[in-house]
């Protein structure tokens, strides 16, 4: 299940009347959380965990996800009201996990009020909002994190160290199956749901922008797309194609990665031994002429590196926090957030011309 659209629009109902809880501490970063639908929860839980970093309030539109809070969280304030906690002076950081099609209003509410944003993927729904919300954040000096929360796992962190250090050798192929069986949104189809985390994890594993994608999909059930497959062409060859299907009747998300020199299987549910390396190929030797072309195969040795185990929202969100204290430049940044709309809205507009191929 994609973790986006589980978020409720918390912008409707009148703020809770009960005073907000006192400023802690010098040094504590204090966090609002806009949504506590699915992803929500798992937000406030990490953040409540987290030494120098206190969750103020909880903001939702739905009274059974207010109770939730404070079944869980009797100390933190809870509101109904996304404004009261974006303009709380109370707040540093506001962590805004709704459905996609909130993300641009609410991020540009708590960056015009001077608040960090952590916004749920995907960035916006649009390219021009995501630049729209740079711009700003840029202007404000503030920091905007879009959670990529994949390129934390230890899985992606290993794949990466590998690729860095010229293990696979040149990069042929990235191909990814990400399917299961609903659950369906009603705001956005399939490649927006699902899509966003394959294309974070080729943006950061690749080292190249990509050219041009293809896409092509099919509505059947409730009028969005809910099966699809992207296929994107980077510089020196490299190719990627992500399947995302809401049709699937098995769950399936596995990643083949094909190198000149070894290649790589990710099967992230696996109980264990998630990336498994691959010690065969190709190796191709050309004698008196482009005619005499002689293939010869390698199988080798498997494998299984020992991988991270930390949970990936919980080191994502220290990330966070020290990017807002230190200021480096995040790797899954608003930049990295746009870049990924793009090829998502790239994506969209190829499926509506049947496979058309688009330039990026």
């Amino acid at each position: 299940m994609s973790k986006d659209n589980e978020g409720s629009v918390a912008v409707l109902e009148q703020p809770a009347q009960r005073p907000a809880p006192p400023r802690k501490q010098n040094g504590t970063v204090k966090f609002g959380v806009v949504g506590y639908g699915y992803w929500g929860p798992n937000i406030v839980r990490n953040l409540q965990s987290m030494s120098g970093v206190e969750t103020t309030a909880v903001c939702d539109v739905s009274s059974a996800a207010r109770q939730r809070v404070h079944k869980n969280h009797p100390q933190i304030y809870v509101t109904a009201d996304a404004s009261e906690v974006i303009a709380s002076p109370e707040i540093d950081a506001v962590a805004i996990v709704t459905p996609v099609w909130t993300h641009f209003d609410l991020a540009k509410a708590a960056l015009e009020s001077g608040k960090h944003v952590f916004v749920e993927k995907p960035f916006t729904s649009k390219v021009a909002q995501a630049e729209e919300l740079i711009e700003l954040a840029e202007r404000k000096n503030l920091k905007i994190m879009v959670d990529h929360t994949f390129l934390f796992t230890g899985a992606v962190k290993k794949i990466k160290q590998l690729l860095q250090e010229g293990l696979l050798g040149r990069l042929y192929y990235y191909d990814s199956t990400r399917v299961n069986l609903g659950l369906f949104q009603h705001d956005v189809n399939v490649i927006w749901d699902l899509a966003p985390h394959d294309l974070s994890i080729l943006d950061y594993l690749i080292d190249r922008r990509p050219e041009a994608l293809v896409a092509t999909g099919e509505k059947h059930l409730n009028g969005l797309e809910d099966v699809a497959f992207i296929t994107i062409y980077f510089p020196d060859n490299i190719i990627a194609h992500v399947n995302v299907n809401w049709l699937s009747p098995v769950k399936v998300r596995t990643t083949l990665i094909g190198g000149e020199k070894k290649m790589l299987v990710w099967n992230d549910l696996a109980p264990d031994e998630k990336v498994k390396v691959y010690d065969k190929g190709v190796d191709v030797n050309t004698h008196e002429g482009v005619y005499n072309l002689l293939v010869n195969y390698r199988s080798g040795d498997m494998w299984a590196p020992q991988l991270e185990q930390a949970e990936a929202l919980r080191h994502e969100l220290t990330y966070f926090i020290n990017c807002i204290a230190d200021g480096p430049v995040a790797i899954n940044d608003a930049a990295a957030g746009l870049r990924v709309v793009r090829l998502l809205e790239a994506a969209g507009k190829s499926v509506r011309k049947k496979g058309a191929l688009v330039y990026l």
